[in-house]
């Protein structure tokens, strides 16, 4: 199993696909939005498309949310990246739950390739519970992920947040892996290189 986990676009076009190994003529990304439909305002995610196309990368924008297991194993049958965009973490983890894509996606990538980004990165860890977009008086079970990785991710560090960070940190019975933007981490057979511009930062 192959998981790229970013903050942002930036390291994906810099680095980050290059990771897949596959090469960039025989890429086929579906490409997730639903987490942005969770935001009040969706136009980052046409500016992103948008780079991604003039990048020259193939993709096809899919919405998860209400889709059967048929139309999902249909979808994503000819692609070997399955690239799931930020927005609102808590937003995209119910879909997945919902849809059962949490439980198709170990099947599915025993021959395709996840990427993440900000929210699609944040869902893989064993919870959620960093999010800001959780709801007041959620109940923990809600906040469960997908666990695909042993670390809670959070995306878009800003070095003025750290005692923030700091004092979350005490509570937390996981371990945290932080992504500036234009920062990534390549997990492939269970080990775990970090990627990027700047060191890695370590709390």
């Amino acid at each position: 199993m192959k998981i790229i986990l970013a903050s942002d676009l930036s390291f994906l076009l810099a680095e980050g696909y290059a990771l897949t190994g596959i090469p960039k003529e025989e890429m086929r990304i579906g490409y997730v939005i639903t987490a942005s439909k969770g935001d009040s305002n969706t136009d980052y995610v046409r500016k992103l498309e948008k780079d991604i196309a003039e990048s020259g990368y193939k993709f096809e924008e899919y919405d998860i949310e209400d889709k059967t297991a048929r139309q999902l194993r249909e979808f994503f049958s000819d692609k070997n990246v399955i690239q799931v965009e930020g927005g609102n973490t808590y937003y995209l983890l119910k879909a997945f739950r919902k849809t059962g894509f949490d439980k198709m996606l170990n099947a599915l990538l025993k021959d395709k390739i996840y990427i993440g980004t900000s929210a699609g990165s944040s869902i893989l860890g064993p919870t959620i519970e960093l999010t800001s977009h959780a709801p007041e008086n959620v109940q923990k079970s809600e906040l469960k992920g997908l666990g695909l990785v042993p670390f809670l991710i959070k995306c878009h560090y800003k070095e003025e947040k750290e005692e923030e960070y700091k004092a979350k940190l005490k509570d937390l019975k996981y371990s945290v892996k932080f992504l500036r933007d234009s920062q990534g981490f390549l997990i492939e057979n269970e080990k775990i290189t970090f990627h990027g511009t700047g060191q890695e930062v370590k709390i």
